[in-house]
């Protein structure tokens, strides 16, 4: 089967003729296989769901078993023990030593991992329009898109926090969370009675988490790559580590957790092979998302207008360079000559820069702890702001 136009263009699509994806195929019975996985769910987190609407006290429960494991929850029922058995049960492959490397290479990109997160993973997500279905379905693609974005970028500092993923810690807190709130959403939308299973699949399932978490890892560092970040290869490895258990604790099938990065790339290729294929909603996502930034951006009087104006077009410049003009154009995305030329200066000096690390004593470590503050205070911000949009 042919990539689609995504791996084709721009600087997302030269990383994949790089590490020689055209090679990549996939017979009948591969893709048939993996589009099994489109009519899966979480059978564990909708069942506490359902018990949840059926119990208004459960919450509770929920919240003292993620905070302190579910040996602490007295007459917990069955459902909920079934649902923190799979999650306590660490796999044999999970490396503490290595999640907390993986940790500290997303650590050390700072504020300028925000970036590819939404002008690359979220953005290149779109095109997957099946999944977004559910944005659709439930108000979140017109409504509350700032409110999403904000959550979407805390969710992600919480899961990427050195440390943050040992049980009961804020990230694996933040993952089984997360993993609920699928359930509620599938909930919702296998409720309706306009949903249609033949063309958009399950609603929320393993297919659409599994390609989520590829973005956030394995395009997130593609995307910092592209910005001017290096990584070693052990570093890559390590992130995708992380995002490998991340994946576990959400509910994510281990036959669709990539062991390592030809595994990811793999997926990746065949994932977008079967599922980007972009509709109307996909460019009503993408407006929205360029409209939050907008949003977001804006400040009092003509300098904040100036600045959601610069905020917009620096964003949607990233986009282009990493997506492909074909692909932009599809999204309607602003075509800034100036901005995008200051996006590849900013990558070059960035990468001059990270090619000298390396060889400065000491120079890594004070990177990760700048990343690190930055990243904190962002976090505290995001949750005031997450309050406001509420």
């Amino acid at each position: 089967m042919d990539a689609p136009v995504l791996f084709r263009q721009g600087g997302f699509g030269l990383v994949a003729r790089v590490r020689g994806l055209d090679a990549v195929r996939a017979d009948e019975v591969q893709i048939a296989r993996l589009r099994e996985f489109a009519q899966g769910q979480d059978e564990l987190a909708d069942a506490v769901v359902g018990w949840l609407r059926r119990d208004r006290g459960g919450q509770e429960l929920v919240d003292r078993a993620l905070a302190e494991g579910i040996d602490s929850v007295e007459g917990a029922p069955d459902v909920l023990r079934a649902f923190f058995a799979h999650a306590e049960a660490t796999p044999y492959w999970v490396d503490g030593p290595r999640l907390e490397r993986g940790a500290r290479a997303v650590t050390r990109a700072g504020l300028l991992g925000l970036f590819p997160l939404g002008d690359l993973s979220l953005m290149g997500g779109y095109f997957a329009s099946r999944a977004t279905k559910s944005l659709v379905g439930t108000g979140e693609i017109e409504h509350r898109t700032v409110h999403r974005l904000l959550e979407t970028a805390a969710w992600w500092i919480d899961v990427t926090t050195p440390g943050a993923l040992t049980r009961g810690g804020s990230g694996y807190q933040a993952a089984l969370r997360i993993r609920l709130v699928h359930a509620h959403v599938r909930h919702a939308m296998n409720r309706r009675t306009d949903w249609d299973y033949a063309r958009w699949d399950r609603p929320v399932n393993h297919v659409q988490t599994a390609g989520t978490l590829l973005l956030f890892s394995l395009v997130y560092v593609a995307g910092t790559e592209l910005l001017g970040l290096r990584y070693s290869a052990r570093e890559k490895a390590d992130v995708l580590h992380l995002w490998r258990y991340l994946g576990w604790l959400m509910g994510v099938p281990a036959e669709l957790l990539p062991a390592g990065e030809d595994d990811a790339w793999r997926l990746l290729w065949l994932l977008a092979t079967t599922e980007f294929i972009p509709d109307e909603d996909t460019k009503r996502l993408a407006k929205s998302l360029l409209d939050s930034h907008e949003a977001i951006g804006e400040g009092r009087g003509v300098p904040g207008k100036l600045l959601a104006h610069v905020n917009v077009r620096v964003h949607a410049s990233i986009s282009r360079l990493v997506l492909g003009r074909d692909n932009a154009d599809y999204l309607d995305l602003p075509d800034d000559p100036l901005a995008k030329a200051a996006v590849v200066a900013g990558a070059g000096a960035n990468f001059v820069a990270e090619t000298l690390r390396p060889f400065v004593p000491g120079a890594t470590t004070l990177q990760e702890l700048l990343g690190g503050l930055g990243r904190r205070r962002y976090r505290q911000r995001l949750g005031q702001l997450i309050e406001r949009t509420a």
